[in-house]
């Protein structure tokens, strides 16, 4: 008796962060005609910290676009602003961010959670809640696990748990790689806003080797254990 294969995962999607955001007038000048040219499923809003009436605002301003295009409006960190500033949800850094936040952002509004430095710690944001989990982040340090570790830890969760989980790439190949891994989500930042190129070419980019990685994976059926250059 054969298994059954299990449903194919789709196509991993592109999840964007901003720049640290002081005054959003350029961003959200430029923010349509990005959202407009790759797959974006959402935007992660980093804000500079300010007071909270000036951070809402910020908040407020970019909404409206990254919502029309269809895309998720992330705060990072600051749960307690999303629902004020008609964001879509909060990314926490870490278990006991999550665990405060929950109440305030359930069962309307996503929860996603990183800053995860063990599979232990991981699993339990899968059990409190979390909508996804982000792997691959620089700590306060700007360390990080290697790749392979990242794309190790990416493999295992998509292997095994339910909820999405994100590679934090910070390179086109790692986008490529994490998508290889299994990342539903592939979380993209400083590398696209400092392409020499703009931002938009990066994305496209970015986006075309996800999706390549994705068909990749897909046509064989052990990429785990084969090399793909």
């Amino acid at each position: 008796m054969s298994n059954k294969p299990p449903p194919p995962r789709p196509a991993p999607r592109l999840y964007l962060a901003t720049p640290v955001v002081d005054d959003p007038a350029t961003l959200v000048a430029e923010l349509p005609g990005l959202l407009a040219s790759a797959d974006i499923a959402a935007v992660l809003l980093r804000l500079k910290e300010t007071d909270q009436r000036s951070m809402i605002s910020r908040i407020k301003t970019l909404a409206p676009p990254v919502q029309k295009a269809g895309a998720a409006l992330l705060v990072e960190a600051h749960a307690e602003l999303v629902a004020r500033g008609g964001a879509d949800g909060a990314h926490l850094p870490g278990i006991a961010a999550l665990k405060e936040a929950l109440p305030s952002l359930k069962p309307d509004r996503i929860a996603g959670v990183g800053g995860l430095t063990t599979r232990h710690h991981s699993m339990d944001a899968g059990e409190m809640g979390a909508d996804y989990v982000l792997f691959g982040e620089p700590d306060a340090k700007g360390q990080r696990p290697s790749a392979q570790a990242i794309a190790e830890r990416l493999d295992w969760w998509a292997e095994l748990f339910e909820p999405p989980c994100v590679g934090f790439a910070m390179s086109l190949q790692e986008a490529h790689d994490f998508a290889l891994s299994g990342a539903d989500f592939v979380l993209v930042g400083d590398f696209i806003w400092a392409d020499p190129r703009g931002p938009k070419a990066a994305l496209v980019e970015v986006d075309a080797a996800i999706k390549k990685a994705h068909a990749t994976a897909t046509a064989d059926p052990n990429p785990a254990g084969s090399e793909h250059g």
